[in-house]
């Protein structure tokens, strides 16, 4: 190190982007448009003591480079950006300001908030006084690795197979009592053996982890003792949490990482990341000047047009990235490729998605963002997941994505919570009073959203729970949000639960009340699970989770928000694998449209029913106190006869008129397993209990008649 602070950059190359080794030194580059000169500033290895500092020589093309003969993999650096300070034309230069690559691969320290990271006067445009802040800075590690990948393939799983498990890496298997304490929590935590088992028990295909990517926790949670615990709030697109990484024996959470994806590749389990491209940590215009701001903020972020020295807020959470800018679209796509070639994840799910797509004149499937995705020979093969709204003008775009993308369905979400919570509770009426017409369309991959644009059914992504809410007993069991804990008075997160009159708030010793929740909780599982579409879980809901009433602890690293293993339903753990088997053996709805036909032996691809055996048509879909239908399948995806689907969240048990023929019960959401095992020949009624479905399937073994009268209209 001593050596290298006596030598001269030399000129280098302007690519590739952050800090390359090349077994002879160091190449340095980094994007500012607007800067007038850009220091290299070298530090010891523990990123405390700052050795020398160094102006990169080289300029072309906006980038800004130079070559560090002789420098090894360990090099700890940090940025130094000349230009001008002038908020009101959006430039926020400050030489005093060490800044962080956004090309990082390692981020060197423990960030501290302190007034050092802020402009002494945010609100004056002339240039300011400096306060150094590089004794508190993140710096770079310099990384060059080689991982032992063996014979590690992507899982490749097709959408038709694909069950999704939102999860977060340390609220999984922070207290699993069969994982090493050393381990829990982490990466190492993710791939050991009894998490595995678990999920693959299920018929999991998929783990969608929560940010793993280098994130900080807001100044104002910091101040009350807090810490962002989902993290969204990135700083590093390169970068690894290091505090989801055990780092054992000297492992690197780098290593880590790999070897936890090569871990449940082995066993077919796919990893898709939560990402989060829409803002950075630097928050608004009294934010601190880390990274990007202090690089080239006109650049890399949208401005407001009538004053730039403040921030479009499409995002909501102070600052929006600007895609448009050709160089911050190559960081985005040099993350994600980074994250598939290096890491070999499997997927991801953007955040606020419909940020990546704005245009000048506002979302639009030809956004560069999108063309660039689709042209790439690395992440078109990926799975890629839109949460398709964010908080900006024309921001909610369900069903709007480009044809290849799944989005969160967050209609389906809706639907099913309004037909069975709140339907549960009493007759409603006007626009969320949950019609079985809205009922079906959800369970048929809602084609008003996504058939005319010709996208696949498999591209809606149901769920009825994500880490963003109520888990799926709390939904059941509390009215209103409990979130004083996250220090805003209880004003954040959902307001109330769609008026549900859950009988008590919170846990309960009433037998009536747990058993009518019990039921709810089944029959949603059960319907998310077996919907056309690709079914998304999240993680503790298939072993009765609670977070105590909180709807929004992002901010709860804790028992709040760590799954109690203690203390799991055994037997809804159960049920969930029940209906999930049900799904991979019987696909009960195809990856395709269906068109209400009937085939040449007279049997309809998809018809529905009211309990009498009649056919249910017109004005009858939007009766908003009928809470029973049928379904009757006769083309299934992959099961070999037609299924019939019964529904009844009424309060009693309702009789159902089944098709002539022998009739195989395989799911009964009414049991605590689900467990269904008798025949049906379609003489007489059939119970279903009250709020809960049954599943049949045609029993080709036996005798049978065709299936009349259950054969005009669909």
């Amino acid at each position: 190190m001593d050596r290298l602070t006596s030598l001269n950059l030399q000129l280098g190359r302007p690519w590739p982007l952050g800090a390359h080794f090349d077994g002879q030194g160091i190449n340095f580059a980094v994007f500012s448009a607007n800067a007038q000169a850009m220091e290299l500033c070298l530090f010891d290895a523990t990123g405390t003591r700052e050795l020398t500092r160094m102006r990169l020589p080289g300029y072309h093309n906006d980038i800004w480079h130079g070559y560090l003969p002789d420098a090894q993999p360990g090099l700890v650096y940090g940025l130094r950006a000349h230009g001008p300070w002038h908020p009101g034309q959006g430039h926020r230069f400050d030489a005093s300001k060490l800044l962080l690559d956004p090309y990082a691969r390692d981020i060197v320290g423990d960030f501290i908030w302190s007034d050092e990271h802020f402009a002494p006067d945010q609100a004056d445009a002339r240039h300011m006084a400096t306060r150094d802040n590089a004794r508190l800075a993140l710096k770079a590690r310099v990384t060059y690795d080689a991982f032992d990948w063996g014979d590690d393939r992507p899982p490749e799983t097709p959408l038709a197979d694909t069950v999704l498990y939102e999860c977060h890496v340390k609220g999984l298997t922070r207290t699993h009592p069969a994982i090493p304490v050393e381990s829990r929590g982490t990466f190492a935590g993710l791939a050991h053996e009894a998490t595995i088992q678990h999920l693959k028990s299920l018929g999991i295909t998929a783990v969608n982890l929560l940010p793993v990517q280098y994130a900080l926790s807001e100044e104002r949670l910091v101040s009350m003792g807090l810490r962002n615990y989902w993290g969204y709030n990135t700083l590093g697109f390169f970068s690894l949490n290091p505090q989801l990484a055990s780092q054992t024996a000297g492992q690197s959470a780098r290593d880590e990482f790999r070897t936890m994806v090569r871990t449940l590749h082995r066993v077919g389990l796919e990893v898709i990341l939560d990402v989060v491209y829409n803002h950075t940590a630097e928050t608004d215009h009294t934010g601190p000047i880390l990274s990007f701001r202090g690089l080239d903020n006109a650049s890399y972020y949208k401005l407001n047009a009538d004053d730039r020295s403040h921030y479009n807020n499409d995002s909501g959470c102070g600052n929006t990235l600007d895609l448009r800018q050709p160089r911050v679209l190559q960081m985005v796509m040099d993350s994600l490729r980074y994250w598939v070639s290096d890491m070999h994840v499997d997927g991801f799910r953007f955040d606020l998605a419909s940020v990546l797509g704005r245009t000048d004149s506002g979302f639009s499937t030809q956004a560069s963002f999108f063309a660039a995705v689709t042209q790439d020979p690395v992440l078109s093969r990926v799975k890629m997941i839109a949460e398709p709204w964010d908080i900006g003008s024309g921001g909610y775009q369900v069903g709007r994505f480009p044809r290849g993308w799944l989005e969160w369905n967050d209609q389906f979400r809706d639907e099913m919570r309004r037909f069975w919570v709140q339907g549960a509770s009493a007759p409603v009426t006007g626009a969320n009073s949950g019609h079985r017409g809205d009922l079906a369309m959800r369970l048929c991959g809602s084609s008003d959203l996504y058939q005319a644009y010709r996208r696949a059914p498999a591209e809606s992504v149901n769920y009825v729970v994500s880490h963003d809410g109520f888990t799926l007993r709390d939904l059941l069991s509390y009215n209103h949000r409990h979130n004083l804990a996250n220090g805003e008075n209880n004003r954040d997160g959902q307001g109330h639960n769609l008026n549900f009159n859950c009988g008590a708030e919170g846990p309960s010793n009433d037998p009536a009340i747990n058993t009518l929740r019990s039921r709810l909780q089944r029959a949603l599982l059960a319907t998310t699970l077996l919907a056309q579409g690709t079914p998304m879980l999240c993680a503790g809901d298939e072993l009765g989770h609670t977070q105590g009433g909180n709807n929004n602890p992002y901010c709860q690293d804790n028992a709040t928000s760590w799954i109690d293993w203690s203390q799991a339903d055994q037997d809804l753990i159960a049920f969930t694998r029940h209906v999930i088997a049900l799904r991979h053996h019987l696909l009960p709805f195809a990856n395709t449209w269906y068109s209400g036909t009937a085939n040449a032996d007279g049997i309809y691809d998809l018809s529905w029913w009211n309990a009498d055996g009649s056919v249910l048509q017109g004005p009858a879909w939007h009766v908003p106190h009928f809470r029973t239908l049928g379904c009757l399948i006769g083309q299934p995806g992959r099961a070999s006869s037609p299924l019939l689907l019964l529904i009844n969240n009424e309060a009693d048990a309702r009789n159902f008129v089944l098709p002539r023929g022998p009739w195989q019960a395989v799911l009964d959401t009414s049991q605590p397993r689900g467990k269904a095992d008798w025949l049906a020949t379609g003489d007489a009624p059939v119970p279903v209990a009250a709020h809960a479905l049954l599943l049949f399937q045609q029993d080709t073994s036996r005798p049978r008649s065709s299936l009349e009268p259950h054969q005009s209209g669909s």
